[in-house]
């Protein structure tokens, strides 16, 4: 939740502070920004008065609160909501946080009922149970850009199942692939990345609500309650691990560095591809940038932007990671720096995520060019050496025997499916008439003819199986 309007900023003495009853002096003014954290965590502010609703209407519910109070405080808090969605909400640095801004702008609404809100619990927990909305709310929206992406990527694949290309190891060429057989293997990545982030956000959505500071509270709450108005599957279980407890915002950063990580490797490929040198796709105008001197450039700066942005979100999680690794138990001021490693993790996957679904549907495959390089490098070499296994060579010994002919052929200067059948033969008499079959791209990639195999009859079988996944998830 951003607002235009930045918190203001004043010295205060101890008595404004709605903690303030055992201090003697004013907090410095320094430490005061210094400590403050409103500036960023009143993104969750709307987090915070769903949390705040709940949690009244079960001390309603429990008879902590009388009904007219209840409803007091739920009328001054939808009030409190409308003011910062429309951008009225008077942020203070002297309140130090969300929480507090929210508490105070409610007490001085509706009178000494709102200093009633925070019976039964403490920041700890509400912070906590915050950051888990604001996470899941956003988890649901990156698994949907997730699901997008997919969805346009698994579309192109079906359509370039016959487009046949280079496959590589090392960079060099390999084996004849297809097209679509490569971007189902990104497909296969972003899978275990929707895998991942679902299995997040099953931990995600444990409510640490009603922990209080550390040990519980004495008042008679209703934990259960108060998970099942926030949509939440069950309470946490321990008070200590509740307030303390990040593993689900380290965990949720280990699914954006790996998803970043796989968008990073096909950027990566995307660049090389748009390059001169490959000339493989041509990525629509619209996600390209010029030069300011060379007029004739067309860099695909989207794929090397989120190429780029995958060290920002390694960083968040090494950041996370330190962040925890020396907190004793339970609550540490060391966790308000969890937030903005965390709020840039989401948003950054979700931009990237949305930049290359937006993307990948417009590629357009430069098929003649792709064909073509995928005709130079020997990458029928192994077929070769398949065919005369099957004509009863050892494998070491068909190896051998390719390596020879692959040798002449650099000698010739050609390709060995451009050798004829008498320079063949003289490398093994097993090699017949047929051998031309198999010395074909397009024999090639058909040869592969099994679950996970390049053929195209297999991608497209492939691409139905993936759409038939991406349903289920609805």
């Amino acid at each position: 939740m951003s607002n235009d309007k930045a918190p203001t900023e004043s010295t205060s003495n101890p008595a404004a502070k709605l903690w303030g009853g055992r201090f003697s002096e004013a907090t410095d003014a320094f430490v005061e920004r210094f400590t403050a954290s409103v500036n960023f965590d009143q993104r969750m502010a709307l987090e915070d008065i769903q949390g705040s609703l709940a949690h009244a209407q079960m001390l309603s519910e429990v008879g902590v609160l009388s009904t007219d109070e209840y409803h007091r405080i739920a009328d001054g808090l939808k009030e409190i909501a409308e003011e910062i969605q429309n951008g009225e909400f008077p942020w203070s640095v002297q309140l130090e946080d969300v929480h507090m801004n929210i508490e105070a702008r409610l007490t001085q609404r509706i009178g000494a009922t709102g200093k009633k809100l925070h019976t039964g619990r403490s920041r700890n927990d509400q912070v906590a149970t915050d950051i888990r909305l604001w996470l899941r709310a956003r988890i649901d929206r990156i698994g949907a850009e997730l699901t997008r992406l997919q969805s346009g990527l698994v579309q192109l694949a079906e359509r370039e199942a016959d487009t046949i290309m280079p496959g590589f190891t090392h960079l060099q060429s390999a084996q004849p692939v297809t097209f679509g057989h490569h971007l189902l293997a990104w497909n296969a990545m972003l899978t275990r990345d929707y895998e991942r982030l679902m299995d997040c956000r099953k931990r995600v959505n444990r409510s640490p609500l009603g922990a209080a500071a550390l040990a519980g509270t004495s008042y008679p709450i209703d934990r259960e309650r108060t998970a099942e108005l926030l949509g939440f599957d069950a309470p946490t279980e321990n008070s200590l691990d509740s307030v303390s407890d990040r593993d689900f915002a380290i965990e949720f950063c280990a699914f954006a560095a790996l998803l970043l990580t796989h968008l990073s490797r096909a950027s990566e490929e995307l660049v090389l591809w748009a390059s001169s040198q490959f000339d493989f796709i041509d990525l629509p105008d619209r996600f390209c940038t010029g030069s300011s001197i060379m007029p004739q450039k067309k860099n695909p700066d989207v794929p090397e932007l989120v190429r780029g942005k995958t060290g920002r979100v390694n960083g968040h999680l090494i950041a996370l990671l330190t962040l925890m690794k020396s907190q004793p138990l339970a609550y540490n001021k060391d966790n308000q720096e969890d937030k903005e490693p965390l709020f840039d993790a989401a948003d950054t996957a979700l931009d990237c995520l949305r930049a290359f679904a937006d993307m990948v549907p417009a590629l357009k495959a430069k098929k003649d060019n792709m064909l073509s390089a995928a005709a130079k490098g020997f990458s029928t070499a192994t077929d070769l050496a398949d065919y005369l296994v099957r004509k009863g060579v050892a494998f070491r010994d068909a190896h051998e025997i390719v390596g020879q002919s692959v040798s002449f052929a650099i000698e010739q200067d050609k390709d060995l499916s451009e050798l004829s059948l008498e320079q063949l033969q003289q490398f093994s008499s097993e090699i017949g008439e047929d051998v031309f079959e198999v010395l074909t791209l397009e024999g090639s990639v058909a040869a592969r003819d099994h679950i996970g195999g390049t053929a195209p009859n297999q991608v497209r079988a492939a691409c139905i199986q993936a759409r038939e996944q991406i349903a289920q998830r609805a």
